[in-house]
């Protein structure tokens, strides 16, 4: 596919998103932020609850906290195996499902029952809730939860998710760097409960609006990846000659291809003799004869190469000679212990994190004297820096504002564009898919990944007129300034998105979902049943029904005559 094309189709497919994003949320009059920390004095505020519902507490209707435990020795391999790190945050999706054969029993196990719902206790900020699609059995971080037949698991699944419920755990939750919910501050959680029949409705409603939510938020988050490609597809476009191809019919170069190599080959050997007289200088020792000048060699392009028919004025030339490449000698590597709080600039590839330019204040600071002891590295403006080996290879930036004395460390790589380059077009290539691809094949064909100077200087590029270049920088540019504003369009859609989740969330447990279905069903919310009646007798029904399983399960006590009625009986 074209630049052109993805161009169309990636403003195609955001403003169609959009547009189904927009029209749910008119649909459903969403205009609010929902208030996270809702109380029941905003319930109040806002006319309060719908006739049959009422406010209670997570330990009213649930028995939060009490699971079943197993071991090992109790469960079949072929049983499911939930841990945290299986669901996926926010989302309730299931990401990864093992069964017990296939990871590591370590520990004491909560099991649970097709449908209960799962609630991560550990972290809940990172909203980590699914419903049991299988029987199972998960870490005890996790708590299985069934309200069945007394509730409907769906509607505390949403409860669950809510603004207000996520509100109260992130403000009761222990513990500094691994935070969790209590069980008594879980039995103490909020709960809006409505009556039983209409929990359902309410499930039911919200699996049909949440996913059309998801449905939108699939198609945004699949823009990122495109953008990506498209960047990549644009790079390639641009330094093969593709992006300029109308622009060249118009604009002729006017040199033929020998003239521009024997100016290259010409420019290439006098800077090699310029570098080959400054070591002297150097060293304050030169040869007695001009013999050394017959060491140059000419770069030779890489036989294995592809060559292909190139646009008129573009010419193939390995990167040796063409441009500067130096990198720090691995001997006047500095120590953490060397830097200093003011001095020249010292530069690592934290300062390649930030986009195309390289970011200055991420920079660490050294001594004058280690800074003039590496003369080779000091930087200047439009210089472009590589990581060449560690985790971060293969990032880059160009240097750009800058006003202090700076240098790097030995893990970048200083490129210099020269003569022949506009710097922006050389940042282009070596930020496009063949320096990419090189690393790839450097990160999968050693165990320590690196790239040596010897790798960029046997780059072979074609290389168009400056004139041309200029122009390619301008129309990369302009189609990036394009997917930056996408990307920041999609940013503010997800906001929406995640907004109306919420929002949708709030307005079902104010009971303004289900108000039209209230009206029309007055005889299931109204009756004198915990089935058909409100949530104040499903609450009494869940108490008496607790109350009698104590009964059954408490012992009964020995009086002192059975005590010694059953002695004599053992005579």
């Amino acid at each position: 596919m074209t630049v052109k094309k993805t161009q169309q189709n990636l403003s195609t497919t955001l403003e169609n998103t959009e547009q189904v994003l927009g029209g749910l949320e008119n649909s459903l009059g969403n205009n609010e932020k929902v208030n996270l920390l809702a109380t029941a004095e905003d319930r109040e505020a806002n006319d309060g609850l719908p006739e049959g519902w009422c406010e209670t507490t997570l330990g009213k209707f649930t028995d939060y906290g009490k699971t079943k435990k197993v071991e090992r020795k109790d469960v079949s391999d072929d049983l499911w195996l939930l841990e945290l790190e299986d669901v996926e945050k926010g989302s309730s999706k299931i990401i990864q499902r093992l069964s017990v054969s296939e990871r590591a029993f370590k520990s004491t196990k909560n099991k649970f029952e097709k449908g209960s719902v799962l609630y991560g206790k550990l972290r809940p900020y990172l909203n980590k809730i699914v419903m049991a699609p299988e029987d199972g059995v998960c870490t005890t971080e996790i708590i299985p939860i069934n309200v069945e037949p007394f509730g409907s698991n769906k509607y505390l699944f949403y409860w669950l998710k809510s603004g207000e419920f996520l509100g109260y755990v992130n403000k009761v939750s222990y513990g500094v760097n691994m935070p969790r919910l209590g069980t008594k501050d879980g039995l103490a959680a909020p709960l809006i409960l409505p009556p039983l029949a209409e929990q359902a409705v309410i499930a039911q409603t919200l699996d049909t609006l949440l996913a059309q939510v998801d449905n939108i938020k699939n198609r945004l988050d699949a823009i990122p990846k495109i953008l990506k490609t498209f960047r990549q597809s644009v790079l390639a476009a641009a330094v093969s000659g593709q992006l300029t191809e109308e622009w060249r019919g118009e604009n002729k170069c006017g040199r033929s291809e020998d003239e521009i190599l024997n100016d290259i080959e010409s420019y290439k050997y006098k800077a090699w003799l310029a570098a080959q007289e400054s070591k002297y200088e150097a060293k304050g020792k030169w040869p007695k004869t001009d013999s050394w000048k017959n060491k140059y060699k000419k770069a030779e392009i890489d036989p294995d190469f592809k060559q292909r028919d190139l646009p008129s004025g573009w010419v193939f030339q390995p990167l040796e000679g063409l441009v500067y490449i130096a990198a720090r000698i691995g001997w006047k590597g500095l120590k953490a212990s060397e830097y200093t709080e003011f001095g020249p600039l010292f530069l690592s590839v934290h300062s390649l994190n930030y986009g195309r330019e390289v970011k200055l204040s991420e920079a660490f600071h050294i001594s004058e004297d280690r800074y003039e002891e590496s003369p080779e590295i000091m930087l200047e403006n439009d210089d472009i820096l590589l990581c060449k080996d560690g985790a971060g290879i293969g990032k880059i930036g160009i240097v750009k504002g800058l006003v202090d004395a700076a240098s790097i460390n030995s893990s970048l790589l200083l490129v210099r564009s020269g003569k022949y380059f506009v710097p922006e077009f050389l940042y282009f290539f070596l930020a496009g898919p063949t320096m990419q691809q090189l690393v790839q094949d450097r990160m999968t064909g050693s165990a320590v990944p690196h790239l040596f100077q010897r790798d960029v200087k046997g780059f072979t590029l074609e290389v168009p007129p400056l004139t041309e270049q200029t122009e390619i920088v301008r129309r990369v540019e302009e189609l990036f300034a394009f997917a930056d504003q996408i990307e920041q369009q999609v940013k503010n859609a997800q906001d929406r998105v995640n907004n109306l989740t919420q929002s949708i969330l709030a307005k079902a447990f104010r009971g303004e979902i289900t108000a039209q279905w209230r009206a029309e069903n007055p005889d299931l919310i109204s009756g004198d049943s915990p089935e058909n009646g409100s949530a104040e007798l499903l609450l009494a029904k869940i108490k008496t029904e607790r109350e009698a399983l104590k009964k059954i399960s408490k012992p009964k006590k020995k009086t002192a005559v059975s005590a010694s009625s059953e002695k004599g009986t053992s005579k």
